[in-house]
């Protein structure tokens, strides 16, 4: 039998637990405190569902679960690969928060203003900071079709992040519409609008020369390429040139109000700017996008954005919908690096107890220690300074041997 967890996943020893724990009580009780209530779904949705979610390349990263039985027999003497599974692992939670607020939505409020906090699944190949099981933390606002939504997202999450120690932290604000608007004004067809979004999103990492460089490898016109390139080389990353290029000024106005009512509302605690070589990779969102990034760390500690049309496959018709991610993992990550240690916790303390002790006094020993320690009860190893390295080792604070009880031992921080 095999110890180690499968490739992808993750056993978390005690330690990181009451850090994860604390991280998601955290965010948990910002949100609460900010009229958003919990909800949780199934880990596995309908294949059919799944493969209509447009996740970008998420769809190539469903674990799929095989039909059973008669079912599967039936696929297998066919030779029909595609209908082989009827079922996947969610590999967000935008998709199955669509399909629960389209079958519940008479129960709910408009707008509904939803936290998820669940596990979810993609076939990655594993590597630092992609795991195949991951825990998502998202809020989410349906029924608001005005830029409201997106405000109120972008504070509430950066009250979590500032809840949680985090600093010098920075909100990235970009709109599809926009972005789309400004690339067909540079000469791309509106059919390669995708792809051209997919280099232009790697700028931070290949630079203007680099993107530019894909393009052409790409086999986009020469004049759209080289406007782009001049856009980026006279600084033109403002909203009022991006505005003024996709041709839709109300729009780049509604993008402005958000950045200036969110900066208002930041009391210079964090950042909040315009991006407009933010995509992000789902292909279901259809208005504004945000990251957020923090100094000394790569890569994204939040994401989301508007998608409007997502809910509308389930119902026939279009319900506004906007979305905040927490990055749980990396954040748990961070601060565990850091060495956090969970604020106002009672320090540990290890009773211990021998076999001429009497059990029950040991319990009340132990509930008096509790006015001041959180106390577990543990029988004394024989070898007892191993046990000590253990226990210190663990993050135990004390320890008081039941036969010289009420005397404590302060063990040494590590």
């Amino acid at each position: 039998m095999k110890t180690a967890p499968l490739k992808g996943m993750r056993d978390f020893l005690p330690r990181e637990m009451r850090i994860r724990d604390y991280v998601q009580g955290k965010i948990l009780e910002i949100y609460r405190a900010s009229g958003f209530e919990r909800i949780s779904t199934p880990i596995l949705e309908d294949m059919e569902n799944l493969d209509k979610s447009d996740g970008g390349d998420n769809l190539n990263l469903i674990f799929k679960v095989l039909k059973r039985g008669e079912k599967l027999e039936k696929a297998l003497a066919a030779h029909d690969e595609a209908g082989l599974a009827d079922m996947g692992l969610r590999y967000d939670l935008t998709l199955p928060l669509s399909r629960f607020f389209a079958a519940n939505k008479e129960q709910l409020p408009v707008p509904f203003k939803v936290i998820q906090t669940d596990r979810v699944y993609r076939a990655e190949r594993p590597q630092k900071g992609r795991s195949r099981e991951f825990v998502q933390c998202d809020i989410d606002i349906l029924g608001d079709e005005s830029a409201n939504a997106e405000i109120e997202l972008i504070d509430v999450t950066a009250r979590a992040l500032l809840a949680l120690g985090f600093e010098d932290f920075t909100v990235h604000i970009n709109d599809r519409r926009i972005l789309r608007g400004m690339l067909a004004g540079f000469g791309f067809l509106p059919e390669t609008l995708g792809s051209v979004c997919v280099s232009f999103d790697k700028l931070d990492k290949i630079g203007p020369a680099g993107v530019a460089a894909e393009l052409r490898e790409k086999q986009c016109p020469e004049a759209a390429v080289a406007a782009l390139e001049a856009f980026l080389a006279e600084g033109g990353l403002s909203l009022e040139r991006a505005g003024a290029l996709c041709g839709d000024e109300a729009l780049a106005g509604e993008v402005r109000r958000v950045i200036e009512t969110s900066r208002a509302l930041s009391g210079e605690r964090y950042g909040v700017e315009f991006t407009p070589s933010l995509v992000r990779g789902q292909g279901y969102y259809t208005g504004m996008v945000f990251e957020v990034t923090c100094a000394g760390f790569s890569g994204a500690i939040a994401g989301g954005g508007r998608y409007d049309d997502m809910i509308g496959k389930f119902l026939g018709q279009k319900v506004p919908a906007v979305g905040f991610s927490i990055g749980f993992e990396r954040i748990c990550a961070i601060l565990f690096e850091r060495g956090f240690t969970v604020p106002e916790e009672s320090a540990r303390l290890a009773l211990l107890y021998g076999a001429q002790d009497d059990f029950a006094d040991v319990m009340r020993k132990a509930q008096t220690l509790r006015e001041t320690y959180a106390v577990t009860i543990l029988a004394e190893a024989k070898k007892l300074g191993k046990q000590l390295d253990r226990l210190q080792q663990a993050g135990y604070a004390a320890v008081c041997r039941a036969s010289q009880y009420p005397e404590v031992k302060v063990l040494a921080a590590r």
